[in-house]
Formats: C-alpha cells, structure tokens, sequence
C-alpha cells in the first residue's frame, strides 16, 4: 500500500472535481444541489450514503475488510455571498464564490475516498466520510453532532487549505490552534427630544458609543493579557433623524478567544459594563449572548501523534512548519466536543503561480497541486488510526 502513489494517480480526479464545484457555490444551508451531487458522486465509487430530510450535507461510509474502530474525516460544502473576480475559467457567475476553499476540502476527500477503496482490504475498520453544510454559519456541524451521527465514532479528522501558508506545506501543530465564537446584540433605549433641546432627552446613541469604547476594558484591563481575546463591534443601527436625539440603537457583535476559562466569564462581564454605562447616561440596554463553537484544541497527544506521523511518512519531517494560531473559528469544534479530533491545515498560497489571497477574498483561489497531498494526508490518518 502506498498512499503517496494513488494520492498522485488521483491527481487529475482531484482537480476536476475541486472545479466543478468551485463553479456552483451555494450558501449555507442551502446546499441542495451541492448534496445531491456529491451523493452521485460517492454512488458511482460504491460507496454507502446517508443524507437528511431536513438538512443538506451527507455522509458516506467505507467498510474495511477487517472489523475494529470507526474514524471520521469531515470536509465542509458551504461557500459565500461574494462575486467571484479570480478570472477562472471555472469561476462562479451566480454572485457566490468558494472564497474559503471548501471546494478544496470537497475534492480532498473525495480524493481520500478513492484511496480507501482501493485499500479497503488493508482497512482494519470503518472510515465515515462527513460532508458537511453550513460551516460559515459559526453553527452548521451542530446538526449532525446532535443527530447522532458521531455514535461509535471513536475520532474525527478535518482540514483547511489556508491562503496565506506556503504550498504544499502542512500545518499540524498539537495545542490551542482557532479561537471560539460567540456572537451578540446590545439593544440601547434612551428619550427622544428634539435635537437642539438634548437635556430633554437621553442619547441613546451617546451611550451606545460609550459602551463601543468601555467594553475594550474586557480586553485591556479584565482580561490577562497573555490569553488573545478579541471583543468586536460588527453593526450598529440608531436614530430616525438628523435633528432627533435617538431613543434606540441596536449593535451587534463577536467574541472570540483561546481560552475555555476566560469564554465562561466575558458574558457577565460584558453584561456589567453595557448596563453600567448606559445607567450613568441615563438609558437602558440589553444584552443578548449567543453561545456557537468552542475553541479547537489539538489535545490529544495520541491523535496528534498519529496525524503528524502520517504526514512524515507520506512526505518526511519538511512537510510541516508552523503557523500563528487563528483568532478565526471553525464550527469542527461542535465534533470535537463529541469525540477526540484534530484538526489541521494545508497550504495553497504560491507567490509564483500568483496564487496570493487569504481565504475570503474575492480573488482567492488554491494551488490545486497540494489537493492530492490532503487526499492522501486524510487517508493515511484513517489508515493508522485503525491500525493503531
């Protein structure tokens, strides 16, 4: 069994896929056709597939020649609302756009199914194939997490390809790797009043300002600073009129860090300036929080050891260097919170091939030359997770 070898053999099914579905890009919980697709797809290799009623994104199941444990390699399907300017010949023309290259990660493990078919008999196990919606969503993995479909899973795998990392490298790092996110609204009530007469009123945008700036407290002054922590302001909607001093501003906005300790204490903390502040203004306000995914941890020194073994293996110790962990977050941590997982990254940026945007960017595109190494990267983790 050499996995590097199909990896290559498969080279050109890899690209053709990634392009395909590059070209039709569906937002999140809309992946209807993307599903039944990639449903096709998995059908004409053999391969058993399960799909919801309710709920777009599917899984496929590989049964080894051998009876043991159950692993799970998960790629996302879900793109973006932004109009594509790559000037690909494949490029999407229906104002959505693959911009964080979930099509990569669709043909990588379409890639690794392959590869696991064709070394089935080697398998000593089951190896579920997650594809799965909704991922830009902060939420989408929830879904299935709570559908049950992790039962006897004994581990879960996933990547991303980054535009900023250096193709064909990999990052495989054990520890602390993407921030959590959780979002919220601050609802502020103040007393209209004509403009020119503000002491008859109470500004409610006066206080809503005040808040943007008190709550950076939380990060500067109550937080340590040696844990990232990042308190964003995204929206924010108050006033009827120019000369009306506003009795109502809505905001909303997202939190992010590493830390599980100091994500369990921001909410109380946040809730005590927003109504301290607008108190002292005299306004009101309110806030609502929302709880999405956790922190992804490379925590377990097993799993981790067997992934970067794996990637040794296949293309020795250089294939792996080292990243700044990510303020971004990933909603795979909904399946790590299941069962015990890793989760890595990929590089795709190629100054040569001017192949230079981050992810989200409307001229973000991939070297496709690194899919097969992710192909192969997913399947020899299936291999020796079984094994071992």
């Amino acid at each position: 069994m050499n996995i590097k070898l199909l990896a290559e053999k498969h080279n050109n099914y890899i690209i053709e896929r990634r392009r395909f579905y590059h070209s039709i890009p569906e937002l999140s919980f809309e992946e209807k056709r993307t599903t039944n697709e990639l449903a096709e797809d998995l059908k004409k290799l053999g391969i058993e597939v399960e799909t919801f009623s309710d709920y777009p994104g599917l899984v496929g199941t590989i049964k080894g020649k051998k009876e043991g444990r159950t692993v799970m390699l998960r790629a996302d399907i879900d793109a973006l609302p932004v109009e594509e300017h790559t000037g690909l010949p494949y490029a999407s023309c229906n104002g959505k756009m693959h911009a964080c290259g979930h099509d990569a990660h669709i043909s990588m493990l379409l890639g690794a199914a392959k590869i696991l078919l064709e070394t089935k008999d080697e398998l000593n196990g089951t190896v579920k194939l997650l594809f799965q919606a909704a991922e830009e969503s902060c939420y989408g993995a929830k879904y299935y997490a709570e559908k049950g479909v992790l039962d006897g899973v004994d581990a879960v795998f996933g990547m991303h390809v980054w535009g900023t990392l250096d193709a064909p490298y990999f990052n495989l790092e054990s520890g602390s790797r993407m921030a959590s996110v959780d979002n919220f609204k601050i609802t502020v009530k103040g007393v209209s009043s004509h403009g020119s007469a503000p002491h008859l009123g109470k500004d409610a945008v006066v206080a809503a300002s005040s808040i943007i700036m008190n709550i950076q407290t939380l990060v500067s002054r109550i937080n340590d600073p040696l844990n990232p922590l990042v308190v964003s302001i995204g929206t924010i909607k108050g006033g009827q009129r120019f000369n009306i001093i506003a009795n109502n501003v809505e905001m909303e906005g997202t939190v992010r860090t590493h830390s599980r300790e100091v994500r369990a204490i921001v909410e109380q903390n946040l809730r005590e300036i927003i109504e301290g502040t607008a108190k002292s203004l005299g306004c009101e306000a309110d806030l609502e929080y929302s709880y999405y995914a956790a922190p992804i941890i490379n925590e377990h020194d097993d799993i981790n050891k067997i992934v970067q073994n794996a990637a040794a293996k296949l293309y020795g110790e250089e294939s792996m260097v080292k990243m700044p962990k990510l303020m971004g977050s990933e909603d795979f941590a909904y399946l790590m919170e299941k069962v015990p997982g890793f989760y890595g990254f990929i590089g795709t940026k190629n100054e040569e091939k001017g192949i230079i945007y981050p992810n989200h960017n409307d001229k973000f595109t991939v070297d496709e030359e690194v899919l097969h190494r992710g192909s192969a990267l997913y399947a020899q983790f299936a291999h020796d997770f079984l094994k071992n």
